[in-house]
């Protein structure tokens, strides 16, 4: 994975049919989404149940671009080799889901990932200060974390402070969570280069009309490119 800052979209199969997961992320893919995000929960840190290690596994032989495995769950460290085993690219725990979140990021980083570190709404932007050099993506939640298809909350500000702390360092700042073509150009004006859609990019698509994903995914791009 060469590092750069354009605009990236990387739909969330949340969103996806449930009983197909092979064809629409192939979908997805052919239709020019950039990576596949993975919203794995574990009912315990968020209040939500979805993927483990053994689903993430049977969506890697449908994966050709980037595999974005974003984990909602405590503890995150004895679960870090497995989603190496089942070919997560990138692996991203949230700073809130232990206390040793350095340990954390150097373990991804040792099992051949790159590490993601993500913040709640309420967790600030300095939280994340010592870590940037151990990191390669730092994912800031634009909604509480738990379940798809609610409403952005605006952390621009967030953002901002992200894209100076970070630098020149080949870090992405994604976003996730209420991107639509309305909130795509406020964070990417901001610094953000990665954006998790769900209900933005499935909505009114299927794997038989997948050209609406198409739309869906262009309708954000030129959304957030417009603004950068």
């Amino acid at each position: 994975m060469s590092f750069d800052r354009t605009i990236k979209i990387a739909p969330s199969i949340l969103s996806a049919d449930f009983a197909n997961f092979g064809q629409e992320i192939q979908a997805i893919e052919a239709q020019g989404a950039d990576w596949v995000h993975v919203d794995v929960m574990d009912g315990h840190f968020v209040p939500n149940l979805t993927f483990g290690p053994p689903a993430v596994k049977a969506f890697r032989p449908h994966v050709k671009t980037v595999m974005d495995v974003h984990l909602m769950i405590a503890p995150v460290d004895p679960y870090i080799q497995a989603y190496a085993d089942a070919g997560a690219d990138i692996l991203t725990a949230h700073i809130e889901a232990g206390p040793h979140t350095h340990r954390t990021m150097q373990a991804i980083r040792a099992a051949g990932m790159k590490a993601g570190v993500a913040l709640n709404p309420g967790t600030p932007a300095e939280a994340v200060e010592h870590l940037l050099d151990l990191t390669d993506l730092v994912c800031v939640m634009t909604v509480n974390p738990g379940f798809g298809g609610q409403k952005f909350i605006d952390m621009t500000s967030k953002v901002r402070k992200l894209r100076q702390m970070i630098g020149d360092r080949p870090v992405h700042i994604e976003i996730d969570g209420g991107v639509d073509p309305k909130t795509a150009p406020l964070v990417a004006a901001a610094g953000a280069d990665v954006l998790v859609a769900g209900s933005a990019v499935f909505k009114g698509g299927s794997v038989e009309s997948s050209g609406v994903y198409g739309d869906n995914i262009r309708a954000v791009r030129a959304a957030a490119e417009s603004a950068v």
